[in-house]
């Protein structure tokens, strides 16, 4: 253990550099920057994302001696929705997210996010401006844009929207990735996933960012439907240079399919053996009230700095990893 930090104060003044451009982004566009909460009484039911918690024993409704359960925020996204349905404009937040999952080369507990919501855009017109910001931070190429489907049959010669589990299990099998586990689990989309990511990640945004766009819709539970095919979601995630950058809805606006959506998460949960989470009541009454169509959009500011500095640890981004912390 040692106190020293990981983030150089060279590489600290070009971080802050890169922060300032960002915000100048937004000013430049009218973006409003606002603040929401770490803690939170809610939390996300997402299947592979777990929030890190902690107790408060003085909540006015709490009953005496006892500790209420919070949730460290995974992301700023349902108090953001929240302010929208309030009435606030476009927005966007620099905030710390946490998640409990393990550190590594692209991955640290607690992180900084950038986060934006604007009013009236579609996925194509968010990714569209997602790109812009890119090519002013980083200097790069122009995007590409793939869908899901297209990515999929491309790189490894199976629709995803149509084959059956063991048309994918053999997919991975093929290409040396297949394990017991995977059988015994029995979830088409968990091979999907396993595939996207082992298999076809490393082939994308090599030496562009690359946008892939029309999840199926067990992996965007936040995202409306495709009016053009039922079966995905207009989700979009972005891939530059082995990074996972950005992941992207043109949002959800109907509370009861919210609702269904996460009642599904908390079913695969059950299936797991994960723990069931609770709903978030305060984000469901706010999509009751009225959320405008919208789309929003996060991206890892840690990974955007590793990739405008050149550095392949998330560390060397950070004042301090978790394991300094």
């Amino acid at each position: 253990m040692t106190w020293q930090p990981t983030l150089s104060w060279q590489n600290a003044q070009k971080r802050a550099q890169i922060l300032q451009k960002l915000r100048q982004f937004f000013a430049e566009r009218d973006v409003v920057e606002v603040e929401t909460p770490a803690l939170s009484q809610g939390t996300v039911t997402d299947v592979y994302l777990d929030a890190i918690t902690c107790h408060y024993d003085f909540l006015v409704d709490s009953p005496a001696g006892h500790s209420t359960e919070l949730f460290l925020q995974t992301s700023p996204e349902f108090h953001m929705k929240r302010l929208l349905a309030a009435g606030y404009g476009c927005i966007y937040s620099i905030a710390k997210a946490f998640r409990h999952e393990e550190s590594g080369r692209n991955h640290n507990p607690e992180f900084t996010m950038l986060e934006w919501y604007r009013i009236g855009f579609d996925q194509f017109d968010l990714m569209s401006e997602v790109s812009e910001l890119l090519t002013a931070v980083l200097d790069c190429n122009e995007s590409l844009f793939s869908s899901y489907r297209d990515v999929f049959i491309k790189t490894v010669s199976v629709d995803p929207l149509v084959a059956t589990f063991d048309e994918l299990f053999e997919v991975l099998a093929k290409h040396g990735k297949a394990a017991d586990w995977l059988i015994e689990m029995n979830d088409a989309d968990l091979l999907l996933q396993f595939i996207f990511t082992e298999i076809i990640e490393p082939t994308i945004g090599i030496d562009q960012p690359q946008f892939i766009y029309d999840f199926p819709v067990a992996q965007a539970s936040l995202a409306k439907k495709s009016i053009d095919d039922p079966r995905v979601a207009q989700r979009f995630e972005c891939y530059f240079k082995g990074i996972e950058l950005v992941n992207g809805f043109n949002e959800l606006t109907d509370a009861s399919e919210q609702v269904a959506r996460f009642e599904q998460d908390n079913a695969k949960r059950e299936q797991q053996g994960l723990a069931v989470k609770p709903i978030d009541g305060n984000f469901i009454a706010a999509l009751n009230h009225g959320l405008p169509q919208c789309s929003g959009v996060a991206l890892g500011i840690d990974r955007l700095v590793m990739l405008a500095l050149d550095i392949q640890e998330i560390s060397k981004v950070q004042s301090f990893s978790i394991e300094r912390a």
